[in-house]
């Protein structure tokens, strides 16, 4: 999936696109187009931080195999 640069203009806010993309899908400067917005995530920042919670990994399996 191709990943889109969110900048500030002036007051305005603008989505850049590659270009790649923009000649991939024949789309052309001032052409109104739909989209669909995904805010990626950094698994970088994500991981490890499971260890903060200090759960006992033991007595969530038992309260998971409760539920079924």
């Amino acid at each position: 999936m191709p990943i889109a640069k969110i900048r500030k203009s002036g007051n305005s806010t603008v989505l850049v696109l590659p270009p790649e993309i923009l000649k991939e899908r024949n789309i052309h400067i001032g052409e109104s187009v739909e989209y669909q917005i995904f805010k990626t995530v950094n698994l970088k920042k994500m991981f490890g931080q499971g260890k903060k919670l200090k759960l006992d990994t033991q007595k969530i399996k038992d309260e998971l195999r409760k539920e079924w």
